[in-house]
Formats: structure tokens, sequence, C-alpha cells
């Protein structure tokens, strides 16, 4: 399993890909947190860039992008866990900046779990201010300027 075999593309809002990244997300990251899916995400999520990263016909990795401005905020990354740490989050990264620079955003800002710190450290992002508890855990602010 590489991330050569990894097709990332963007996900029509409300289609069965859609519903695919929600299993993921919940999966991934609110089972672990004993966190329900609150249905009213679902209409919230309307306007928003949904990503996926599919291996054949399955889901094995998403992402939202919520535009603010020429700002992007990129949220809910979530990756299978048999797919972590083989460069799935990291071509999915990749995928979305490039969509968000050629969309004219200048900026793409996120929250990361403290354990993704590295990660997106890794990736050129860098960390804004203090660390801040989100759903329960603590949390970092992160950027990283899409304009060259």
């Amino acid at each position: 399993m590489g991330e050569d075999v990894i097709q990332i593309q963007e996900v029509v809002w409300g289609s069965s890909e859609y519903v695919q990244t929600l299993a993921l997300r919940h999966e991934i990251l609110r089972r672990p947190l004993q966190l329900m899916f609150d249905p009213m995400v679902f209409d919230a999520e309307r306007s928003d860039i949904h990503v996926s990263a599919k291996f054949g016909d399955w889901v094995v990795g998403c992402l939202i992008l919520t535009r603010n401005d020429k700002r992007v905020k990129m949220r809910q990354v979530a990756v299978a866990s048999e797919w972590q740490r083989k460069g799935v989050g990291a071509k999915m990264v990749v995928f979305v900046e490039g969509l968000a620079k050629n969309s004219g955003f200048v900026e793409m800002v996120l929250h990361a779990r403290d354990s993704a710190v590295p990660f997106y450290l890794s990736l050129g992002y860098e960390v804004v201010g203090e660390g801040f508890e989100e759903v329960g855990i603590p949390h970092h602010a992160m950027r990283r300027t899409l304009v060259d």
C-alpha cells in the first residue's frame, strides 16, 4: 500500500462519496473522543470544499476546506488507521494547497491536534500563538502562506 495508488479528488457534497467521508471522520476523529455526529453539520458543510483520498472504491482519507475571504481553513482531516504514515495525508494537503492557490487564496489556516503538529510542521506550516483546547483536547493554530 503506497501513496502512488491513492487518487485525490474533490467530492460533491451530499454524494455517496461524501457520506463515506462522514463515516471516516466519525471513525477517526469523533469516536475516539466519544463524540457523536451532529446532523446540523451536514447542512453547514454545503458550501465547503470536500476532498477525498481513494484506494479503488474505498475512501481512505478526507478533509474539508472552508472559505474565509482570501484565507481558507483546512479542517476535519482524517486518514483511515491502516493508511496513516503512508503519505496519504501529505498528498491530500499538497492537493488542496494547489487547489486553494489556484482559487486565489493566499493563506491556509488550521487547528491541529497536538499529535498532528509535527506532521504540519514537516509540510511548512507554522504554529501561531498559544495552544488551546478544542473538542476537549489540546490544539494549536497553524498557518502557511500560499503565495510566493
